[in-house]
């Protein structure tokens, strides 16, 4: 499961939009929330890396997002909004269904020729550069079958907050692989960076724009 920022850097949302969203009507539904916690599952976090995708610098107003699912649920398709290739084509949305690509918005049901794009490789959000899903830096990896998705050092179950914390605690990166023998420092050094580019979606002046 993710916490907010962690969901927002994974994502490529700030963390204003990703509260914006969860409004009535929400747009996406955190899996796992509670009266006083909000945390996103993996598939949540596929939507929402859509959701970004579609918003990324202000293209596409959130009210045609809202219509766009709105429609797509008309359309008989209610499973996770994960399970759904979404894109953006022009001034409209498609969802990509198999070998089909229907219109949701200018001509909802209507078949339609789309560029197609995948989410889960790097955009420029309206964030700024939103790095890629399953290997945002080289040696930090995000795996469903590895803990639940949450990000790891590469071929490791060590999560790169672990990593990042011993490092703020003044361990060298060439210390690490006493704490953790798979960990070496190059290894180290990006799961700090990741950290820190998590950081940035904690406090990033884009989370006064929210919608």
């Amino acid at each position: 499961m993710y916490r907010p920022v962690l969901a927002a850097a994974l994502s490529g949302a700030s963390i204003g939009q990703l509260s914006y969203w969860r409004r009535n009507p929400p747009v996406l539904e955190p899996e796992y929330r509670t009266s006083n916690k909000v945390l996103y599952s993996y598939r949540d976090v596929v939507a929402l890396r859509s959701l970004a995708y579609l918003r990324q610098r202000n293209e596409l107003s959130l009210q045609k997002i809202r219509v766009s699912i709105r429609n797509l649920r008309d359309l008989g398709k209610t499973e996770h909004l994960s399970e759904y290739r979404l894109v953006k084509s022009g001034n409209t949305v498609i969802v990509v269904d198999g070998d089909e690509a229907i219109d949701l918005l200018r001509k909802p049901g209507n078949s339609v020729l789309a560029e197609l794009v995948h989410v889960f490789d790097a955009f420029e959000g309206r964030v700024g550069h939103v790095l890629p899903f399953q290997r945002p830096l080289p040696g930090v990896a995000v795996d469903p079958e590895i803990r639940g998705g949450f990000p790891v050092v590469e071929g490791t179950r060590v999560g790169y907050d672990q990593i990042a914390g011993l490092m703020s605690d003044n361990v060298p990166a060439e210390r690490i692989a006493d704490f953790f023998p798979s960990v070496n420092a190059e290894a180290a050094r990006a799961a700090q960076k990741f950290a820190d580019y998590v950081c940035r979606f904690e406090s990033s002046a884009a989370d006064r724009a929210a919608g």
